[in-house]
């Protein structure tokens, strides 16, 4: 039996995106920065409603050049399967760090020089994890035709990208959610 999952537009996923994810208190982040708030991508990319209207969302906005997709260890990985699924492109996935065993690799998946990929990231604050993802795919000779995350935090992570020369593009910010970090 196959179950259809209906897919939301802009709007109802940014609303359900916050409702099951967003957090209120005292969080520390990968930047080591303090936030009143955290957004666990753990809550919005295991939702199959959401996950498959991101899936949906992203391959709307990945370039045409584009051969392959990556994510990195360990929220990329639905997120770059989804738009995977939803665009039809081969995928991969990029540990952290080369494991030590078996084979001993740190890109999993076919990854060729000649590759236009797009990285897919959950969650944007300084960029400094998908930074890191990106080295490890640039180190091929592959080329990196856009970072595209879920959120960007717009706190400095963009800028980030972009100075590394990569291009930068989020299906949301902050703003969408209805977070407001002015106040």
């Amino acid at each position: 039996m196959t179950v259809m999952i209906p897919t939301m537009s802009q709007t109802p996923i940014a609303s359900r995106i916050a409702e099951v994810a967003l957090l209120h208190g005292e969080f520390t982040l990968r930047s080591g920065r303090k936030s009143s708030y955290y957004l666990d991508k753990y809550l919005f990319s295991t939702q199959p409603d959401i996950l498959s209207s991101l899936g949906n969302m992203f391959a709307q906005r990945i370039p045409k050049s584009t051969t392959l997709l990556a994510g990195s260890e360990l929220g990329g990985i639905p997120l770059v399967t989804a738009a995977s699924l939803a665009s039809g492109l081969p995928s991969l996935f990029i540990r952290n760090k080369k494991k030590n065993y078996g084979t001993s690799k740190q890109i999993e998946g076919q990854l060729a020089a000649t590759d236009q990929v797009v990285i897919v990231e959950d969650v944007v604050t300084s960029g400094g994890q998908v930074l890191e993802a990106a080295e490890v795919i640039a180190a091929s000779g592959a080329e990196i035709v856009l970072i595209l995350a879920t959120i960007d935090r717009m706190e400095g992570g963009r800028e980030n990208i972009e100075e590394a020369g990569y291009n930068f593009d989020s299906l949301f910010t902050t703003e969408d959610l209805g977070i407001n970090t002015k106040s």
